[in-house]
């Protein structure tokens, strides 16, 4: 049964007209839908590692990743199991509730994701959340990473459709589209969002919040990126994103998905704390913890942990294998 209220359906004029509300009026908004539907002063904290970076194929404009590319990143080979592990152990002491792999691949041969799924299962056997990011699956690769205890599968859509040619020539919108099919058809929770400051207009904004918010499930995660300029991309040097203009970002995902976790990703960093603040209230409640998003930087633990001191905030509770609640509790630093 779909919850009240959550609709599939939108059109762009309706999402536009969000954008176009008077800023006040729109956090309000944004904010209602918010208290509604979450504690509003909880934020689900996740740490990413990157476990196979660098020597992608593809030719996305925003990635130093991308093996085309001249910025500095070395190619490496999929970390051991244990060595994942040192890192998640690490994520998990320091409060994360969700361990995020990434891995840079077009699209995975079996080989790798059966090594992956070894990761995944010693990774869940922690007591933490599981999401991999590996490129484009197959159904038979959902199903696998599944069993192995997957929880989320990240796979953005990054832009409105009509945007997206002019960001990557080495794939499809629709080859994203079929990944999240098959990841939902296994069963996996989906964690789909996109970038915003990559040139595109308010218009191709809205276009990017509409495509995810008709999706045939709201994704349960919606990281909202903002571009990380690398030297050596085809996007460094684009024009900066206002920052009130990403709060409205924010505070339109909230309301078209109001369910979803809505979270602070790339380019937080970038951010001062009163936007990082405005943007809790919009309706942001999950961010990455630790000091490197894949090959990004990120605010370390202890700035994280002193800002959430100053608004009231706490990182939401954790569920072990168990079912023990616990509370991850942060200090100021």
């Amino acid at each position: 049964m779909i919850p009240a209220n959550i609709r599939h359906d939108w059109k762009r004029a309706e999402v536009a007209a969000l954008f176009a509300l008077p800023f006040n009026d729109l956090l309000h908004r944004a904010h209602a839908v918010h208290r509604e539907r979450h504690d509003p002063n909880a934020v689900q904290v996740s740490t990413l590692l990157s476990i196979k970076t660098g020597g992608c194929p593809e030719d996305c404009a925003y990635c130093p990743q991308a093996q085309r590319y001249q910025t500095g990143v070395k190619a490496q080979k999929l970390m051991s199991v244990e060595a994942v592990l040192e890192r998640a152990r690490a994520a998990r002491d320091a409060g994360a509730s969700r361990f995020c792999m990434g891995a840079a691949w077009r699209s995975p041969k079996d080989r790798d994701v059966a090594k992956v799924a070894q990761i995944v299962t010693a990774v869940k056997a922690l007591g933490l959340e599981t999401c991999a990011t590996l490129g484009m699956l197959s159904g038979e690769q959902a199903d696998t990473l599944k069993h192995a205890g997957l929880d989320y599968y990240n796979h953005n859509l990054d832009s409105a459709p009509e945007f997206y040619g002019q960001i990557i020539h080495t794939r499809e919108y629709q080859d994203r589209l079929d990944t999240l099919g098959h990841v939902r058809d296994a069963g996996l929770k989906t964690c789909c969002g996109g970038i915003v400051g990559m040139g595109e207009s308010r218009e191709q904004r809205a276009g990017l919040l509409q495509a995810l918010a008709n999706l045939p499930e709201h994704p349960q995660s919606v990281p909202i990126n903002q571009l990380v300029q690398v030297e050596g991309t085809p996007l460094h040097g684009t024009a900066v994103l206002d920052p009130f203009e990403f709060v409205r970002t924010i505070a339109v995902a909230r309301i078209l998905m109001p369910e979803s976790m809505v979270r602070l990703s790339a380019g937080r960093q970038q951010m001062d704390e009163a936007v990082q603040a405005l943007c809790f209230h919009a309706g942001a409640n999950s961010i990455f913890y630790g000091e490197k998003l894949l090959t990004t930087g990120n605010p370390d633990v202890a700035a994280d942990r002193a800002l959430f001191a100053r608004l009231d905030l706490h990182p939401m509770e954790r569920v072990e294998r168990s079912g023990t609640v616990h509370a991850d509790i942060c200090e100021p630093a």
